[in-house]
């Protein structure tokens, strides 16, 4: 376990290797610079401020310098709000991804694998076609269409739920079901299909022909092995939560990171795009590497050391 937990260690620093190089190397070949677009600067000042800022540095001496600064965790200031370091707007602002995302993950995770299981359950009755049906409209429907179509029912029309802003837990309703609609009902087709498959599973045959009640069969033994494939997709399901996140929040005024970023990319800010991509990247293959651990702890027969399949 632990060889294996050193190399997939290696594995995630070599990728933040390339990543902070190719993030470095498409900001700098981004045409302009942080101070283009504020036109009201003299030229001399405009000077001054790449000078203060080490932009007029060779590019290899930016490099290195960024490298060292990443390796000590250390973004750098903002460009836009020169009071501020990267750091000091990650810390503020991703509680609030944080809150909104483990929510995301909660719904999607908890209703996608009931749909899926229920789906399964009543195969190729109303029950079934009638869960399908929601996991196409999630697919099919982008998550800011969904967002404004939740604002507009419960928000405007209802008044049941707050239109926008971070105050509370009622604020984070509407903005996590956006959130997690897409990966619901990815969540809910993957667990249907594999449910149906270890149902027809000769193992739960035997089972059934030993007197178990069905609750006993589906629950105890189908389920912990069906549900497989969808701790595998707990990978992607954290990139689209936090990919989806960016436009969520910025359509609620939810102050998180994905807000930040967004704003970030208009304000041409570049040292927080790259310390945003760069915090967004370690959180990825961080939670790879956990749901890896997570399988093996849910298939025993998954070896994660010596000799394993991982």
């Amino acid at each position: 376990m632990a060889k294996y937990l050193l190399k997939r260690l290696g594995f995630i620093v070599i990728s933040l290797f390339f990543i902070v190089t190719i993030t470095f190397l498409l900001m700098q070949a981004a045409p302009g610079g942080p101070f283009t677009a504020e036109r009201q600067l003299p030229p001399e000042i405009e000077e001054q401020l790449n000078e203060q800022y080490g932009l007029n540095d060779p590019l290899y001496v930016q490099y290195f310098d960024y490298l060292k600064d990443v390796a000590t965790w250390d973004f750098g200031p903002s460009f836009k709000y020169p009071a501020q370091s990267v750091n000091d707007i990650i810390n503020r602002s991703f509680p609030y991804s944080l809150v909104l995302g483990l929510e995301s993950i909660f719904i999607a995770l908890s209703i996608g694998v009931l749909l899926g299981v229920f789906a399964a359950l009543k195969h190729n009755k109303f029950g079934d076609y009638s869960a399908m049906v929601i996991a196409v409209l999630g697919i099919s429907v982008p998550n800011f269409i969904m967002a404004a179509l939740l604002q507009y029912v419960f928000a405007i029309q209802l008044g049941a739920l707050p239109v926008a802003r971070f105050e509370s837990f009622a604020h984070t309703i509407l903005p996590a079901v956006a959130l997690a609609t897409t990966p619901l009902a990815f969540i809910a087709r993957l667990m249907r299909s594999s449910m149906l498959e270890v149902l027809s599973s000769d193992y739960i045959k035997t089972a059934k022909s030993k007197g178990l009640s069905d609750r006993v069969v589906t629950y105890k033994h189908a389920l912990r092995n069906a549900i497989m494939p969808v701790v595998s997709y707990m990978g992607p399901l954290v990139v689209a939560i936090l990919t989806g996140s960016f436009v969520i929040e910025k359509i609620f005024a939810i102050p998180g990171l994905g807000n930040e970023f967004v704003q970030s990319i208009t304000n041409r800010d570049y040292t927080v795009i790259m310390g945003t991509t760069v915090f967004f990247s370690v959180l990825l293959l961080i939670s790879i590497l956990v749901v890896d651990l997570i399988y093996g702890l849910i298939d025993p027969r998954i070896k994660v050391g010596k000799g394993g399949s991982k």
